[in-house]
């Protein structure tokens, strides 16, 4: 209880000597108002000081930019007339955007007296933690580097990602996706590190591609007769490549059909008109000979 009245007794003497003093400074001021007075003009040079380096760090940040996109503008002019691939360009353009505006954010942090080693210090130390928590961000842009160096797909290739069987026409390929273009106008993007670490199919790649068209006919038919006539098909097909040979064979004997295909090569660009239009011709050819093309029949027996 004696603890307890001597801590008490200590905390009011503590209290009493605060306000004592802050009673002092306040009588000061009084008396000399002019304290005050004295501070804020010893504040004002500072004020400005610091005023005139944010105005000087803006000036420095709109014209850094102007300069960033000035040298932005005239590397992609440069990589055009060199003939870079458009991947690479757009790839490439914006790390070289983004390190130049890091360079001037170091220039600004010098203006207000930031020390850049104790700056690149700290970043260095925060780059460990975010680049575990941005695991596969770095993923994605290392798997951007990977496909430029390796090139399995350009843009304007059409391909198709084997794992999850997106496809479509490679519009972009950025630091961290890349956006293919589906053939009805959807737009998809992929992480470049799922690309790079799995398989893809790349269709439109070569300059020739072979189209096959499966028919089945009737047991029934004439298979040499329906073999001329698959044949002058696929000869007189606009879009055949005459230095490569059309076939027309017998592919399997199925359940109810004699399974054929017609097979003729085109130009890559002619792929899916050039087999719609022989699919197409295929059927009206068939029946102006009057060979049959079987499908699947159900008879049913009804017992009384």
């Amino acid at each position: 209880m004696a603890a307890e009245n001597v801590n008490s007794i200590a905390d009011a003497t503590e209290a009493a000597e605060v306000l004592n003093h802050a009673q002092e400074g306040l009588q000061q001021v009084a008396e000399n108002p002019g304290i005050i007075r004295t501070w804020l003009e010893g504040m004002v040079p500072d004020l400005l000081n610091f005023a005139f380096q944010v105005v000087i760090a803006i000036l420095i940040y709109i014209v850094g930019g102007r300069i960033i996109r000035f040298i932005t503008k005239m590397v992609r002019r440069s990589m055009e007339r060199a003939g870079t691939d458009e991947g690479v360009r757009q790839f490439v353009i914006p790390v070289i955007r983004y390190s130049l505006y890091v360079v001037l954010i170091f220039i600004i942090m010098g203006l207000f007296g930031i020390a850049t080693t104790s700056a690149v210090a700290v970043l260095g130390s925060a780059g460990v933690a975010v680049g575990l928590a941005l695991q596969g961000s770095l993923s994605n842009f290392a798997g951007g580097v990977l496909i430029l160096l390796l090139k399995p797909f350009r843009v304007g290739d059409y391909i198709i990602e084997d794992s999850n069987k997106n496809e479509g026409t490679v519009a972009e390929i950025s630091i961290f996706y890349t956006k293919l273009v589906t053939a009805d106008n959807k737009v998809i993007m992929i992480p470049n590190g799922t690309l790079s670490n799995s398989s893809l199919t790349n269709v439109s790649n070569m300059e020739r591609r072979r189209v096959d068209v499966a028919v089945g006919i009737s047991y029934e038919a004439d298979i040499r007769q329906a073999k001329e006539v698959l044949l002058a098909v696929a000869d007189r097909d606009e879009a055949r490549l005459a230095d490569e040979e059309a076939l027309v064979f017998v592919d399997s004997l199925g359940e109810s059909a004699v399974n054929m295909v017609v097979r003729i090569w085109v130009k890559s660009d002619d792929y899916w008109t050039a087999k719609w239009r022989l699919t197409e011709e295929v059927k009206y050819t068939l029946d102006e000979h009057g060979i049959s093309i079987p499908y699947p029949q159900l008879d049913v027996q009804i017992k009384q």
